[in-house]
């Protein structure tokens, strides 16, 4: 028995029922069955292999959606001939059914590059200190982000061009010089700088994943790269989203570009009877007892003198930002509870000379005097 055959002998029995709901009936359930059979597939295929090759249960997930269309658009393209629908039915099927398999191959596109993207990063692991790794990461998220972009583009204008309105429409936009062509340029302007951005990024690598940042004054972690923008993760775990043309077209600090390790400043003001020798020698005891230090550069020196003090600039470097701070905070601590407890002498202090008037009833000047010259006792 041949299809003709079949559906003559169904038109026979069903024929009192109208013709468009026979056939919308049909291809609706051609989509139910082209359904139900990739589940059943999709059951059998994890049961079977499951357990013994995991990466098919990844590839059989992640191409779930565009399985499950390809199934319905090949059970519609086997009904919808053999369906008994008038043209003004047919005509909007068969066009909806082209558009559909247009978004499928659109689709399909998007999910290889997603799936290729993934499986080679998975040899990098994104830490700190692996350079190498946050630069493969960084280069195939921007990659990626684009070719999405461009395959959804792509994808829709090739769908619009399928209806005759839409692309003769297209066609004059294009072809014209004029006004409207100008603000469409205009309006996308702002999209394809940040675009034509990323690209520059990816290539040229000023930023890359979880580099440490400083941006309109605001200290972060660069979190996510878009095909547009930038996301930071600031220290109080607020998000500052930026336009990727800032890295381009602004000056910015990257305080992780080549290397995690940072020198971290301390500065303390002390009065002129400190012993600084002492003091130097006290600070690299402790920074060697500090788990935060990474066993570079320790340093102290005298690098200010005013009409009161001297300050003292201390140095201690650490594997990265966050390790520099907390270690500079430390240190900085433990340096004010030395000078008041081992050396009070050196702590800040205001010095007056006590001039007598010829009368010893008269009230006495306060007058400040230069710290070299005085030898009076603190409290006088």
């Amino acid at each position: 028995m041949d299809w003709q055959s079949l559906v003559a002998d169904i038109d026979t029995m069903f024929g009192w029922i109208p013709s468009w709901f026979v056939g919308l009936s049909l291809v609706v359930g051609a989509v139910l069955l082209a359904l139900v059979a990739y589940r059943v597939a999709r059951w059998l295929l994890k049961r079977a292999f499951g357990t013994r090759l995991p990466i098919l249960s990844v590839f059989i997930d992640r191409t779930a959606g565009p399985a499950q269309m390809a199934l319905c658009l090949a059970a519609v393209a086997l009904v919808l001939p053999l369906a008994p629908l008038d043209d003004a039915i047919r005509t909007p099927l068969t066009r909806l059914f082209v558009v559909a398999f247009i978004a499928l191959i659109g689709w399909i596109s998007i999910r290889i590059v997603d799936m290729s993207a993934a499986r080679y990063l998975q040899n990098f692991r994104v830490v700190t200190e692996n350079f190498i790794a946050r630069k493969h990461v960084t280069q195939v998220r921007v990659f990626k982000r684009v070719t999405d972009t461009i395959i959804v583009v792509i994808t829709v204008s090739t769908a619009l061009m399928t209806f005759d309105s839409v692309r003769q429409y297209g066609v004059s936009l294009f072809a014209s010089a004029g006004a409207a062509g100008i603000i469409v340029g205009l309006a996308a302007r702002p999209l394809l700088s940040n675009l034509i951005a990323g690209l520059q990024i990816a290539i040229t690598q000023p930023i890359r994943i979880e580099d440490a940042v400083i941006i309109e004054n605001e200290w972060g972690w660069v979190e996510d790269i878009a095909s547009t923008y930038v996301v930071i993760r600031l220290w109080d775990w607020r998000r500052m989203v930026v336009p990727l043309s800032y890295f381009i077209e602004k000056p910015f600090q990257n305080w992780t570009r080549d290397t995690a390790s940072l020198i971290g400043v301390i500065a303390l003001h002390v009065d002129y009877r400190a012993d600084v020798a002492r003091i130097r020698q006290w600070l690299e005891e402790v920074v060697k007892e500090s788990r935060l230090w990474d066993g570079e550069v320790v340093n102290l020196q005298v690098v200010d003198a005013d009409a009161r003090t001297i300050e003292l600039r201390a140095l201690v470097s650490a594997r990265n930002a966050p390790q520099s701070w907390d270690l500079r905070c430390e240190i900085r601590e433990k340096l004010v509870a030395f000078i008041r407890d081992e050396m009070p002498e050196a702590l800040p202090r205001e010095r007056t000379i006590l001039i007598p008037s010829g009368d010893d009833d008269a009230d006495c000047l306060r007058r400040p005097a230069p710290p070299e010259t005085m030898r009076a006792r603190p409290d006088n």
